[in-house]
């Protein structure tokens, strides 16, 4: 377990799934968490988790497409545990299933305000702070279409490669400052909402696009995601690091 000892830390998107895995990690390796999502009764729920396991947490409502959500939440972090170390920006949605020549507006829009605009009005308020602490680092949660593509998905396949794209930019402008910034790619996890959305018989043969034939578990994932938060991690800055069980390898 990479050690993070007193440093304080935002996950968006941390009521279930893979942002929970992520920030119970990070309470697990001694981190003052921030747990934001939209939906108040999971924060609440990870917030009372991480508490009852001895580290210490806070709850901030937040909606990952709001600016001035971002603002707060970076401000609410400072005035509870007077700094912030590490930001991970999970939160993010799937969109419709359509063709790019059918895709619906108005949930266009909706992909790209949660997905990349969320992603940068996260990273601008995180980065402001980081600069003000002396450095710091950023994990942004991508996924395997931020390299490849999602038939029926082009809102979400644009927008997870544009978070690579801005991970990377981040890096190059922030490394002499002590802020690192790294992206991570999830193949398909078995989450909450992949089950609600998917029969087993359709989650077998997700499972069987990857060689090791198999949905990842929101663990794995966490476990990448910390390493890269720590100061274990000092030397990675604008990597984008790929989960998926092989599914891109072929």
């Amino acid at each position: 377990m990479a050690d993070l000892k007193n440093k304080v830390a935002i996950v968006t998107g941390a009521g279930a799934g893979i942002g929970k895995a992520i920030a119970l990690s990070y309470a697990q390796g001694g981190a003052k968490v921030v747990v934001s999502d939209i939906n108040e009764q999971n924060g609440l729920a990870v917030v009372e988790e991480i508490q009852k396991g001895g580290a210490e947490a806070i709850f901030v409502k937040a909606d990952s497409s709001s600016a001035e959500d971002n603002k707060n939440l970076v401000a609410k972090t400072v005035e509870k545990f007077g700094r912030l170390d590490i930001a991970c920006n999970n939160a993010g949605i799937g969109g419709p299933a359509q063709l790019t020549g059918e895709y619906d507006i108005e949930g266009w829009n909706k992909v790209i305000a949660v997905n990349l605009n969320g992603v940068f009005y996260g990273c601008r308020y995180q980065l402001e702070q980081m600069v003000k602490n002396g450095g710091g680092s950023i994990v942004n949660i991508a996924s395997v279409h931020g390299i490849v593509a999602a038939p029926m998905s082009s809102a979400y396949t644009a927008t997870k490669h544009a978070v690579v794209g801005l991970t990377k930019n981040i890096a190059a402008e922030y490394a002499q400052q002590n802020v690192r910034c790294n992206a991570v790619g999830p193949g398909y996890i078995l989450t909450p909402l992949l089950e609600a959305n998917l029969n087993e018989e359709q989650q077998k043969v997700i499972a069987s696009k990857a060689p090791i034939n198999r949905l990842g578990k929101p663990t794995e994932i966490a476990e990448l995601v910390t390493f890269l938060s720590s100061d274990k991690a000092s030397f990675v800055t604008g990597a984008y690091y790929i989960a998926d069980g092989g599914y891109t390898a072929l």
